[in-house]
């Protein structure tokens, strides 16, 4: 007997990414329903060989329900997981509005999976931010073997990671510069073709940005709240694949080829480091794949026990979509779930 799992805005960029991965993965589903809004109520969306038709979300009983995926946004997500939780169906939430809860397992499968124990307080478990997932894929490995005692991080985020309204955005701008029509930003703050802007999400009292504050926070609460976490977030004129130029500094010695054997061995790491031309990862390769690329591994000699790395990931599937599917996966897996048709 198979799981019944909804999908919450699934006419979205990640919602869309649920449905394939869920097919492509073969997760253990005897019915998978499409909800979004009202105004999106009938639209078709694609899942494996099969077209659903999109439900509305305000009108649906969870009760009967599993595992909800939610990728409807934070406000929605503030409103509804509590009450979809309530009818025992578990929320994956993809959002923000639960990540620094403390009754609220952050999780990525491959960095602390054992914490998701905790999911039955609220019935929601929260992903990460998308920068911060492939993050913390990358760090663990290195963690467990020299100990971690600061990250220095600068990311570089495609227009994807702010919806099909920024993807949209950035196309019509570089249509524009081609052809010369005036160019208006709407979604960002200033022009993002042929440009970099560095500046996601809004501006905190320190300084950051919540972007930022996104990737300290939650790197601490997955990984180790001792270790120390700064970063630089900036959206680039790509499409999809989120880049990151990490330093980390280390309490005991660790080589550039340790790190490198560390890493090949690790889960959801694949390590793509020739020191030649093209022998390292760019996001435009990492579009549809499921990996955490690392590549430029190398020692700062300007510390003590320093590396640097330039790690890549597609930020719709391990940053959000993937994450989410490997979550419900654990519960299942672990038996921490069991079917309500099984159980009726």
């Amino acid at each position: 007997m198979g799981y019944k799992i909804a999908i919450a805005g699934a006419t979205g960029n990640v919602g869309r990414e649920m449905l394939d991965i869920l097919a492509e993965r073969g997760f253990p589903a005897d019915e998978v329903v499409a909800l979004a809004s009202r105004r999106s109520q009938g639209t078709e969306v694609s899942f494996g060989d099969k077209t659903l038709k999109v439900q509305a979300m305000e009108n649906y009983d969870f009760s009967d329900t599993d595992i909800c995926l939610m990728s409807a946004g934070g406000a929605v997500s503030k409103e509804w997981s509590p009450k979809i939780g309530a009818k025992g169906c578990v929320v994956i939430d993809n959002s923000s509005s639960w990540r620094y809860d403390a009754d609220v397992p952050l999780i990525v499968p491959e960095v602390n999976a054992d914490a998701i124990v905790g999911f039955s307080k609220k019935n929601i478990i929260a992903n990460p931010n998308c920068s911060t997932a492939q993050l913390v894929v990358a760090l663990k490995p290195l963690h467990d073997a020299a100990k971690i005692k600061r990250v220095v991080v600068s990311t570089y985020q495609s227009v994807s990671g702010g919806g099909k309204e920024a993807m949209e955005e950035l196309f019509e701008q570089t249509r524009a510069v081609f052809v010369n029509d005036p160019i208006e930003p709407k979604k960002f703050t200033k022009r993002i073709a042929f440009n970099v802007i560095p500046h996601i999400d809004v501006f905190m009292e320190d300084g950051y940005t919540k972007e930022e504050w996104k990737v300290l926070a939650e790197t601490k609460k997955m990984l180790d709240p001792k270790i120390k976490v700064t970063c630089t977030a900036v959206r680039v004129p790509v499409f999809i694949g989120h880049s990151e130029s990490v330093n980390i500094e280390f309490e005991n010695e660790i080589t550039a080829d340790e790190a490198r054997a560390i890493l090949r061995e690790a889960p959801g790491c694949l390590v793509i480091d020739k020191q030649e031309d093209g022998g390292y990862i760019t996001p435009y390769e990492s579009a549809g794949e499921d990996a955490t690329y690392i590549s430029r591994i190398r020692e700062d000699a300007t510390v003590e026990n320093g590396l640097n790395m330039w790690v890549v990931a597609d930020n719709l599937r391990k940053g959000a979509a993937l994450n989410a599917v490997q979550i419900a996966e654990v519960l299942v897996n672990r038996g921490l779930i069991k079917p309500k048709k099984q159980a009726a």
